[in-house]
């Protein structure tokens, strides 16, 4: 009867021990989420971080992992204005940028409508307007490749009407 108790006893504090492990462990995954941040510039600016440093790249590699979309026009939110664009996005590795082509015709450009016709004219114009678009292409964009991430986006053309 003694060996019985004792084994009872060893199992509660077992599964005590259980539940507390696994309470903190709910508690810690809780935390981490409230502390990301809504702003699109800190979460671009976090996932370039993200990006492994490496020995600054000859401009013969930067081109060849640089991929360009020209002349996406597009109607803008609310209004009657429309826009005219190009894009330059520069991706850390050849396989990032093979995968990013592959995606271009698709995801990519359908991305970057759709993340067009939710800005205003007021929006988008300026440099701040213009860092806003990079930095929500670059959190939209970066999910869906697997083999490299985006290490930076410039516009190089912007008509806006």
């Amino acid at each position: 009867m003694f060996k019985n108790k004792i084994f009872i006893l060893i199992v509660s504090i077992l599964i005590a021990i259980t539940l507390i492990l696994t309470a903190a462990f709910v508690l810690w995954n809780f935390m981490e989420k409230n502390n990301e941040s809504k702003d699109p510039a800190v979460k671009a600016q976090d996932a370039v971080a993200s990006v492994k440093p490496t020995k600054a790249p000859s401009a013969e590699a930067v081109k060849a992992n640089t991929a360009i979309i020209k002349d996406i026009l597009t109607n803008l939110s609310g209004s009657q204005n429309f826009i005219k664009i190009s894009f330059a996005f520069e991706l850390e590795n050849a396989k990032g940028k093979a995968e990013f082509d592959s995606l271009l015709d698709s995801a990519v450009k359908g991305t970057i409508v759709q993340a067009l016709g939710d800005l205003t004219k007021d929006q988008i114009e300026g440099s701040k307007g213009s860092d806003s678009l990079t930095s929500t292409l670059m959190n939209k964009l970066n999910p869906l490749l697997h083999e490299g991430k985006i290490k930076q986006i410039w516009i190089t053309d912007k008509v806006l009407q």
